[in-house]
Formats: C-alpha cells, sequence, structure tokens
C-alpha cells in the first residue's frame, strides 16, 4: 500500500468541467465534502481523473494480468459483492478455492494419495503467500529448538538478494534476520553453492525464486535441493526449502514440464504462486501450497465448523472479496493444460520477436535468458552519452511503460530495462515497441550527453544547430545546382 501524501496548500480543491451542470462548486481534496453530489456528477469527476492513468495493455513493467475473456468478467462482477471469509454463507465459493488449491497441488508433483486433499490455501496474492509461508517455517523450526532445550530467538531466512521486497517485509515485520546472497556480473539470481555455505543450525529455509523479478532466470532448485542434503547429512540439520514461484509457478509445468524444482525434490516443503501473474487472472490473487499436513503446524491454523464439517482456515486477512476465486477456477477448468500450455508458448514466442528486434538494432545487451519467464531485460552498450532511465522516460511519449532499474548488490553498477510479455502482448506489439525503440534512441542520439556541465551542453546544443542550419543550406544549394539554378543566400 502506498503512504498518503498531502498536496500544496493551492492544490486542496478538485475542479471539475464536465460535471459543472450538476454541481458548481469544487470539492474538497482531502476532506468529506459536507453535502452530497448526484451520482452523475460523482462518476464524471472520478471518470475524468482516471483518464490520467496510463493503459494497462502498455504496462510492460507489470507482470500482472490485464485481460480476461468477457465470460469470466461476468462471473467477476456477479461474485463481486460475496465476501470470501463468509463460509457459511458463500459454501461453494470456498469448495471452488479448495478445488484450485488441488489442481495447483498436483500441477506441482505434491506426493497426494488418491483420495488426499492438498493443504493450501488462497491468498491476495504472493506476498501474504509467503508471509504465511515463513511463518510456519519459524514456527516448527521454533517448535524443534524449544523441544531440544536449545535457542529459538534467533531464526533467519538466506534468499538471493535478488528476492522481490515482500520477503524483507517478512523478515523485518516477524523478525527473521534475512541473509542475502550477493549477485555478481553475468549471473544476477542466488548461487545455491554460496547460499548452502550461509545455512546454519538458525535458518528457518532457504528460499529459491523461480522467476526472477529482474531478468525472469529460473534459480537452481534441483542443485539447491541436493547440496542442501549432503549439508543436512553431514550436521544433523533438517533444513528445508520454499520455493517462490510468484511468475514461474504457471510457466515451468507448460514450457519445462521435466525440469526438478517442485515437491519432487524432498526438501520443498512448500510453494506460493501468483494467480494473477501467468494463473491469468487479475490482480488480487495468490495460492501457497505445502507438502504435506506435517509441514504445516496446527498451532497456526483456525478451525471453522460449517455445514456439518471442519474447515481449517490460515490467512492474514480477514475480510476479501471472492471474485478472484472465482476466475481463478474458471480459468482452470476453461483452459486446462493444452490451454494455458498454448497460451505461455505464445508469450515465449514473442519474448524471442522482441529479443531477436533489439539485438538487430546493436545498441543493446539481453540480460534475460531464454529459459525463464516471457521477458525480454536489456542494457544499453554504450552509455557514455545517454542512460537507461533516459529510454524509459523517452518511451512514456509514445505511451509505453517500461521500468529501467538497478540490480541488487554486488551488481548495482548494471542498469536494465525490462519488458514482461503477458498474454495480450502481441507480436504485433512486440514489433512495434522495437521500431518505438530505435526512434528513441535516434532522438537521445541528437542530444547533448548526459553528463556535460551546464556549459557544456550549452555548446554541443549550438554546435549541433550550426551544424543542421549548415547541412540544410548544402542541401539546398546543391538541389538548385541540381536543376540548374543558382541560389543567392544574403
Amino acid at each position: 500500500m502506498a503512504l498518503s501524501r498531502i498536496a500544496s496548500e493551492t492544490d486542496v480543491t478538485i475542479q471539475h468541467t464536465f460535471a459543472s451542470r450538476y454541481v458548481r462548486d469544487s470539492l474538497p481534496r482531502f476532506r468529506m465534502p459536507a453535502n452530497s453530489i448526484p451520482k452523475e456528477a460523482a462518476y464524471q469527476i472520478i471518470n475524468d481523473e482516471l483518464m490520467l492513468d496510463g493503459n494497462p495493455r502498455l504496462n510492460l513493467a507489470s507482470f500482472v494480468t490485464t485481460w480476461m475473456e468477457p465470460e469470466c468478467d461476468k462471473l467477476i462482477m456477479a461474485a463481486v459483492n460475496k465476501n470470501y471469509v463468509d463460509m457459511d454463507e458463500y459454501p461453494v465459493t470456498t469448495e471452488l478455492q479448495n478445488r484450485c488449491v488441488n489442481m495447483i497441488a498436483h500441477l506441482f508433483n505434491a506426493p497426494l494419495g488418491e483420495s488426499e486433499a492438498a493443504v493450501g490455501v488462497g491468498t491476495v496474492g504472493s506476498s501474504e503467500a509467503i508471509m504465511l509461508a515463513g511463518l510456519a517455517f519459524k514456527r516448527k523450526w521454533q517448535n524443534k529448538r524449544r523441544a531440544e532445550g536449545k535457542p529459538y530467538d534467533k531464526p533467519n531466512i538466506v534468499t538471493g538478494a535478488n528476492v522481490q521486497v515482500c520477503w524483507e517485509k517478512f523478515a523485518r515485520y516477524f523478525e527473521v534476520e534475512l541473509k542475502e546472497v550477493k549477485l555478481r556480473d553475468d549471473y544476477f539470481v542466488m548461487d545455491p553453492h554460496k547460499a548452502v555455505d550461509m545455512v546454519d543450525e538458525n535458518t528457518i529455509c532457504v528460499a529459491a525464486i523461480l522467476g526472477s523479478t529482474l531478468n525472469g532466470e529460473f534459480e537452481d532448485v534441483k542443485l539447491l535441493n541436493d547440496l542442501l542434503t549432503q549439508k543436512n547429512k553431514e550436521t544433523g540439520w533438517d533444513t528445508p526449502i520454499h520455493v517462490d514461484a510468484a511468475s514461474g509457478g504457471f510457466i515451468a509445468p507448460f514450457l519445462y514440464p521435466d525440469l526438478k524444482w517442485d515437491f519432487r525434490l524432498p526438501l520443498v516443503k512448500s510453494i506460493n504462486v501468483s494467480g494473477h501473474k501467468y494463473g491469468l487472472v487479475y490482480a488480487g490473487i495468490g495460492w501457497v501450497i505445502w507438502r504435506s499436513k506435517e509441514d504445516l503446524p496446527e498451532e497456526l491454523i483456525f478451525h471453522i465448523n460449517y455445514l456439518g464439517t471442519d474447515q481449517p482456515t490460515f490467512t492474514l486477512n480477514f475480510s476479501k472479496g471472492s471474485s478472484q476465486v472465482i476466475a481463478q477456477y474458471y480459468q482452470l477448468i476453461r483452459l486446462g493444460y493444452e490451454g494455458y500450455k498454448n497460451i505461455i508458448e505464445n508469450c515465449q514466442e514473442n519474448a524471442m520477436v522482441l529479443k531477436n528486434g533489439l539485438e538487430k538494432t546493436g545498441r543493446f545487451n539481453i540480460v534475460s535468458k531464454d529459459n525463464g519467464v516471457p521477458l525480454v531485460a536489456f542494457s544499453l552498450k554504450d552509455r557514455s552519452q545517454h542512460d537507461e532511465f533516459e529510454v524509459s522516460d523517452f518511451l512514456r511519449r509514445y505511451g509505453w511503460i517500461v521500468p529501467a532499474y538497478t540490480m541488487p548488490p554486488d551488481a548495482q553498477h548494471v542498469t536494465v530495462l525490462r519488458v514482461v510479455i503477458r498474454e495480450d502482448f502481441s507480436r504485433t506489439l512486440a514489433e512495434r515497441i522495437v521500431h518505438d525503440i530505435e526512434r528513441v534512441l535516434h532522438e537521445l542520439d541528437a542530444l547533448p550527453p548526459k553528463n556535460g556541465t551546464g556549459e557544456e551542453a550549452k555548446r554541443a546544443r549550438e554546435m549541433k544547430i550550426q551544424r543542421s542550419v549548415t547541412d540544410a543550406l548544402k542541401k539546398m544549394v546543391l538541389a538548385s545546382k541540381a536543376k540548374g539554378k543558382t541560389t543567392g543566400v544574403c
């Protein structure tokens, strides 16, 4: 949640134009108005302000789904007034969530018996899912240490420096030390060898990322599992693994079915995934799945008895909408394995179109990998004149939202641009953005270097103007001579 702020004293009211036929007085911006206004006016005022938001389809910074089928939109609107936690009133919605949990658990190869129910829960996103998984690891580690008569006040988690900020939030909110494996040039994910070296008796888990936010790369969970198994055998510890598959959880099963990253690896005890990313649902749904009941301490679960059965619940939120759970179930049964595979393959193909187009410009290094999340991360080969932040800024003039950012330590000297390929990003758009990037580079090349002083920049601009005028006059004279005319310039 973004923290609120107050504007300047001169910007304390909302001025409205089209709504003035209903309302003539301006509205206070940060205080509730004293009187009601017509519904038409309220709608028009808000609609006018929202026109200034970016176009979600052109927001290439986000992994979050921005398009769903109209039939699913109808289901979402029909359920928008249902509170997910009212299980007595909405038992079918709860049943749909349980079906989703079991479908995803089987997709992640959870070791379930024929009639055994999966252990998991729907969340508002991967951030909440990670909080719940982290709490389960912490409580299980504390219980074991307490039973052994050992200190249990200094838990830690080992991750790469490339983790999403929600891991830092978990560590700070729930008092767990975050031990980060630093990145390095040309290796922008967690090194499993270094990660295992950092594990100690207070490590509650090692978190591996299946699809780094920075460059889409999958971390080597199989190697991490093998190295950690050996260390556990040598030390007598039983340090587990959590896989943050927020982006990659709905990619790897379809593009790389033979890749072992999930519950096929014995040390993987829990996995989170974002339904609102490549699960293809609008923002507001995530999932966390545990390997078995033993991996989720019973004292963290609350039990609700409804319709004669026991309903366990484990969430940080209480009230929340049902729409996204229903939308996830729609996508799972509507698309099936075949549909998801076709969509993800198409995203990957469009990513390759974009990558090849950028490489043909000769101006960029590709930082992302071909295998991983369908995205393209790239950096300028020559940053002496202009940088990636300027490219990002200029692209906004064409409507594109493309983020530029620096890598975490120890690769913070590397700056990249990133384009995320979602289902609604077509090949035509991929070709178009390459064209617009080339236009931006041409515009930047015509500007003074970004690092010059004020006087240097001024002189550079004057020289460019002089050269452009001279070039124009030369072309004029040559054109006149070609026509057999003489042009005098005074």
